[in-house]
């Protein structure tokens, strides 16, 4: 089953036999929280959020919609650039820029968590994922490496041993079905986000491009 979580509309579509699949567009989401240092803009062509707040120009081709949210302002575009806790970086998850969503939920379950984003260098590329507002060791540091300077779904989480991540080991326990409140905190800001995915099937192919 398939289910697509647009802005005003919960769309079913028949797909594999004994696996949910939820897509969500990122900036459709219900509530921010812990914004002082870094927020979630709407980034869409009517948007004037970016300018004078990032170091690179928007990324709306091939974005789904022509719309996204990115953490701003971004001042850590480097390695080389300042590291501050707690307002440009956060290891911390639910601390620094909370976005949520409220997903309704065919059946509970374990759903992997995959993200569509846009990354161009390695200080963008990391956020965490949270339910119900607890954070829990399976949804932090999500971590994005591979498809730079263009759109990538990636479902892996930075460890210790491999700062690239690891697949299969970022996901959410849903207790029960019905609808349950999905959270993203920045990790790293300059972050740009296009949808999410939530699938029951651990082994799900990457998805190709926008929501399938």
């Amino acid at each position: 089953m398939r289910y697509w979580l647009a802005c005003l509309a919960l769309l079913f579509v028949a797909g594999r036999v004994s696996a949910v699949d939820i897509f969500v567009e990122a900036e459709c989401f219900t509530a921010q929280s812990n914004s002082d240092h870094r927020q979630w803009c709407v980034i869409s062509a009517d948007s004037t959020a970016s300018e004078g707040n990032d170091g690179d120009p928007p990324h709306l081709d091939g974005a789904s919609g022509k719309a996204y949210v990115e953490l701003l302002p971004d001042t850590r575009r480097t390695h080389a650039d300042k590291l501050t806790k707690g307002v440009n970086f956060s290891d911390e998850p639910g601390v620094v820029a909370v976005i949520d969503y409220e997903v309704d939920f065919p059946e509970a379950g374990r759903y992997y968590v995959w993200g569509r984003a846009y990354s161009t260098g390695s200080e963008d590329n990391g956020i965490h994922v949270g339910l119900n507002g607890e954070w829990p060791a399976t949804g932090q540091r999500m971590q994005w490496c591979e498809g730079k300077n263009r759109w990538w779904w990636e479902s892996k989480q930075r460890t210790p041993k491999e700062h690239c991540g690891v697949p299969h080991a970022i996901y959410l326990d849903i207790p029960s079905s019905g609808r349950h409140t999905v959270s993203f905190s920045m990790r790293e800001d300059g972050f740009e986000f296009d949808q999410f995915l939530l699938t029951t099937d651990r082994d799900r192919p990457r998805p190709a491009g926008e929501a399938e």
